[in-house]
């Protein structure tokens, strides 16, 4: 019975820590994404330069997001600009963000821009 207890208590324990240091999409944009995209994601952030190459996207506008699958958004957060035609500025995140926090970044994406994909 003791042992049990003791799994039980460390079981609540470790789902606790899990839910405290979990990073929501909005944490990761704004630690990962804001520097080029700008925190409200209009692509104005303070990495966003004239002698940028290309302007960074603005995940705000409907229309140009509105055109991209998220399947798009998610291969462009995954594997980064280079691996998908796009701005070399863009770098790969699937060794820095779980598969989870991907999706809810896309998801948050789809918030910034208030639209669905094809």
């Amino acid at each position: 019975m003791k042992r049990i207890l003791v799994f039980l208590v460390l079981s609540c324990m470790l789902l606790l820590s899990s839910a405290v240091f979990s990073t929501s999409a909005e944490e990761n944009y704004g630690f990962y994404c804001s520097q080029c995209h700008g925190l409200t994601g209009k692509g104005d952030g303070i990495n966003a330069t004239k002698s940028q190459p290309v302007k960074p996207k603005d995940h705000t506008d409907k229309d140009q997001m509105g055109r991209l699958s998220d399947a798009d958004i998610i291969n462009v957060i995954r594997s980064g600009g280079r691996a998908t035609s796009k701005s070399t500025m863009m770098p790969p995140f699937s060794g820095t963000l779980t598969k989870e926090e991907i999706f809810a970044l896309k998801d948050y994406l789809r918030d910034l821009c208030k639209c669905v994909g094809p």
